[in-house]
């Protein structure tokens, strides 16, 4: 009888050491807004600064980012990326029940919130959910203090052939040494997680940051050199679990939290 009791408390232990580490572990929302018109932007962007992250903050939830795509010598696509921290997947799927009783935010946003079929303040909404890295739990605000325009925001989504490839390059990150590697060289990293639903799965995403685009390219070409990248990229077990990479560069808009 002791037997079984000590076993079934040790079960027990192991079980909620388990469930509390797993729980650590952050989830993030990543809101990706189009638009057809500056118009659009502009009442978004106040929407944004003025109404949500107020909201967002008085519900207990900070740093969050708020950026726009970097100018290139095309057309530069019109999108918002806005990235939210949730302590649990309770909290994001609480939220939007929360803000319908937030009497300020509601005031606040009332543009957006109560705005024409005729006149939408967006084009559409793009959402991923995703799920924190056991390497690195908790969101890490970038401390960039350099010009917000002259700042690399560098988004990351590999997408992986099947899901036994993208858990092999999960695996990579974690037990491979690759989010040691990057923390080694001070990429700044804000995230890295799975993605737990989004339109590119089997996919992870991750965000680093730079002072400026000489400092990130400098610090690529550094990855690229070190030994422990040249081992892990010639090593077998990891091949072929990337089938394309998606690189976005943005910068951080005058509200964002960093």
């Amino acid at each position: 009888m002791k037997k079984s009791l000590l076993i079934f408390c040790l079960f027990a232990f192991y079980s909620i050491t388990s469930f509390s580490q797993d729980q650590g572990r952050e989830y993030y929302q990543l809101k990706i807004y189009s638009f057809d018109s500056d118009e659009q932007i502009a009442v978004t962007d106040s929407y944004l600064k003025d109404a949500y992250l107020p909201a967002l903050k008085r519900q207990g939830i900070n740093n969050i980012g708020v950026f726009k795509l970097r100018p290139t010598d095309s057309i530069t696509v019109k999108k918002i990326f806005v990235l939210i921290p949730f302590s649990s997947l309770a909290q994001f799927e609480t939220l939007e029940d929360e803000l319908d009783k937030d009497e300020t935010y509601l005031a606040t946003g009332n543009t957006y919130v109560k705005a024409s079929h005729k006149q939408p303040p967006y084009q559409r909404i793009a959402s991923v959910v995703l799920k924190a890295f056991d390497d690195m739990p908790h969101m890490q605000a970038s401390i960039l203090t350099s010009p917000r325009e002259d700042r690399i925001y560098e988004l990351r989504s590999y997408e992986s052939p099947t899901e036994s490839y993208y858990k092999n390059k999960v695996e990579m990150f974690n037990e491979g040494g690759e989010v040691k590697l990057f923390d080694r060289l001070d990429f700044n990293a804000v995230f890295y997680a799975e993605v737990l639903s989004g339109a590119q799965m089997p996919n992870l995403m991750y965000m680093t940051t730079f002072a400026n685009q000489t400092s990130r390219d400098a610090h690529w070409k550094a990855f690229v050199e070190a030994p422990e990248w040249k081992e892990l990229i010639g090593n077998p077990k990891y091949e072929n679990n990337v089938s394309h990479a998606e690189i976005t560069f943005l910068y951080p808009t005058d509200y964002s939290d960093y």
